[in-house]
């Protein structure tokens, strides 16, 4: 059963929040180049925080107000696990983020 577009926006809520609480929010936009990236999680153009703020959280808020379709798995909480290995203050991000992919896969 997929989830509802509610539920799916708790849980960004909730990811935008910690993200904000640990200090990963970034208050500037970014430079225009670093969203020319061929790589997933944009790896080749920016840091993984960047991508979740300014890539992942705005493509999942669209979909909700769009209603569209949500994509048939996630692995935004599986790259935060690597990315922020022996990171103690991203525990509760990278938790929040696997709990994310669990509702679609």
């Amino acid at each position: 059963m997929r989830p509802s577009y509610e539920e799916v926006g708790r849980y960004i809520d909730g990811i935008e929040a910690e993200m904000k609480r640990i200090g990963f929010w970034r208050d500037e936009p970014l430079p225009a180049e670093m969203y020319n990236f061929t790589q997933a999680f944009a790896m080749d153009t920016m840091p993984f925080p960047y991508w979740l703020q300014f890539i992942f959280i705005p493509r999942v808020r669209s979909i909700i107000a769009e209603q569209g379709d949500f994509p048939r798995g996630s692995q935004a909480g599986a790259q935060a696990v690597r990315e922020f290995d022996g990171v103690w203050e991203a525990s509760d991000l990278v938790s929040k983020l696997s709990a994310f992919d669990a509702l679609f896969n």
